[in-house]
């Protein structure tokens, strides 16, 4: 199944502007405490992340891949290193930026779809388009992700993978410049990771939003424009792919 663009909607990505940096990470550290034993999630991890493109990081479980997500996302700092978007330096940054920063810029797709069961799948996406500075209308969000016929049911009448669909309907609803996915097929079957990985490719496609999805699972890596490896907490490896495959044609 391919979901079709919702109408209104126009084509961001610019192919000239592939070399522009969005994010610049630098010797980034995160350890953790828990009580006398320290434990280091990430060890001098540097990265750029360009403008347009989809990445792949992929990791076992255990090799930093969430936890350099979550702080890229502002959702965690670093406890070492540097981190800037754009122009902007988020090593430093308090509560209150950070908060600024994700609800303006990022959105976040996760493994389990945090939908709110009382609520509709239009007043899910409301949710965020209540708050947002430039959002699509909710019925727009729902349509991009090939729901438009779904948006009065309550996740209860929803399968996994329209559930999934309607949690990126509500991270794309503000027309977000990031969008960050944490195993977002790791709750599905292979035929419905399939189409929840090809919204993901078209919403990157179609409004132009760096996407970044991390995984363990090494055959999603074949849609992404750039692969990024990690293990105990390092870059082990990037690689570019002359081609991406669609979503379609991925087999695991």
């Amino acid at each position: 199944m391919q979901t079709e663009p919702a109408a209104g909607l126009t084509r961001m990505r610019d192919p000239d502007a592939r070399d522009k940096v969005v994010f610049s990470v630098r010797n980034l550290t995160k350890i953790y405490v828990m009580g006398e034993v320290e434990i280091q999630a990430l060890r001098g991890v540097d990265i750029e992340l360009y403008a347009g493109e989809l990445v792949v990081m992929l990791g076992a479980s255990g090799s930093g891949k969430s936890t350099l997500l979550n702080i890229l996302g502002g959702l965690d700092r670093a406890s070492g290193g540097e981190v800037r978007y754009l122009d902007q330096d988020l090593t430093g940054a308090d509560d209150k930026a950070l908060t600024a920063f994700r609800r303006r810029y990022v959105g976040f797709v996760f493994q389990f779809y945090n939908l709110i069961p009382s609520l509709t799948a239009k007043e899910n996406v409301a949710l965020v388009t209540e708050i947002a500075a430039h959002p699509m209308r909710p019925e727009e969000a729902l349509e991009l992700v090939g729901l438009k016929d779904r948006i009065g049911h309550f996740p209860a009448q929803l399968s996994g993978g329209e559930q999934q669909r309607v949690a990126i309907a509500r991270a794309i609803a503000k027309r977000p410049d990031i969008l960050l996915c944490d195993e977002p097929t790791g709750a599905l079957d292979v035929a419905t990771g399939r189409l929840v990985l090809d919204v993901l490719a078209q919403a990157n496609t179609t409004l132009g939003t760096v996407t970044v999805v991390i995984t363990h699972n090494a055959a999603i890596a074949a849609m992404a424009d750039r692969v990024i490896f990690l293990g105990s907490g390092r870059i082990t490896a990037i690689t570019r792919n002359a081609t991406r495959l669609s979503a379609a044609a991925l087999s695991w």
